[in-house]
This record gives C-alpha cells, sequence and structure tokens, in this order.
C-alpha cells in the first residue's frame, strides 16, 4: 500500500508522461516543491516496491502498478475538484482542499461523489437552487 507521499509522486509522474511524454527526477521536484535528492530517494522506493521503473539519468515509467495507482489518484482528484466546484469552494482553495482530504477519502466514496455531479449536471435547476441557498447561508472567503 503507498504512502501519501508516494501517491503524489505517483500521479506527478503520471500527469508529467501525459503532458510531456516523459517524467524526469527534476520535473517532478519542481512541481511538488522538493529537492531533487528528495525525489530520488522517493523514486527509489517506488522502484523498490514495483511501481516505477527508473534508470539513473534516463527518467521514470510507471509499471502497470504504478499505472493504476497513478490513474485512480488523478480520478479522484479531478472528481473531487469538480465536486468542490459545484458546492461553491471558492475557487483559491479548492486545490489546497483536495490536497488535503484526497488521500483519506475511498475511491468508493468518490465515485458517490461523481454521480452527484452527473446528476447535478443533468438537473441545472438544482445546481441554481443550491447555490441560492449557499449564498445565503455562507460569508464568502
Amino acid at each position: 500500500m503507498p504512502t501519501p507521499s508516494m501517491e503524489d509522486h505517483l500521479e506527478r509522474i503520471y500527469l508529467l508522461i501525459e503532458q510531456k511524454g516523459y517524467a524526469r527526477v527534476m520535473d517532478i521536484a519542481s512541481d511538488l516543491t522538493l529537492s531533487p535528492s528528495s525525489v530520488t530517494r522517493m523514486i527509489q522506493k517506488l522502484g523498490d516496491q514495483g511501481f516505477v521503473n527508473y534508470v539513473k539519468y534516463r527518467g521514470i515509467t510507471l509499471t502497470p502498478k504504478g499505472t493504476t495507482v497513478a490513474q485512480t489518484m488523478s480520478k479522484k482528484h479531478q472528481i473531487l475538484e469538480e465536486f468542490l466546484e459545484l458546492i461553491g469552494v471558492p475557487e483559491k482553495h479548492i486545490l489546497g482542499e483536495v490536497d488535503g482530504i484526497e488521500h483519506h477519502i475511498s475511491l468508493n466514496t468518490v465515485m458517490y461523489m461523481s454521480n452527484w455531479i452527473l446528476f447535478i449536471k443533468q438537473h441545472p435547476s438544482i445546481q441554481d437552487s443550491f447555490s441560492l441557498f449557499s449564498s445565503e447561508r455562507l460569508i464568502s472567503n
């Protein structure tokens, strides 16, 4: 079972590969605001546990096991962001909130959130009513 830090690294590697076609230690370090040496140590741990393939100075690839974890984290992240946006969390807070909960919520629960998102998109009048309800009760941050 990967730790939250491992999940963050795997998700970042996955997204970098999706965006650029490759993932390097320097890119991961920059994106996660970590030192390259910290990222290298984590990549070595991920390799030892079968999540990544890493050849020094060559780059990082995900194993099927690593890809599964990374895709799950990316999906959770995306759904949580959309859910928080729909319930009216201010945009400037969404990323921090998602980062704070994504490792502590089950994929099953996130899928219920996804169902809610789909339902709301199919019934925009309910979203409008909820937005009005919320705006009358909350102080904007």
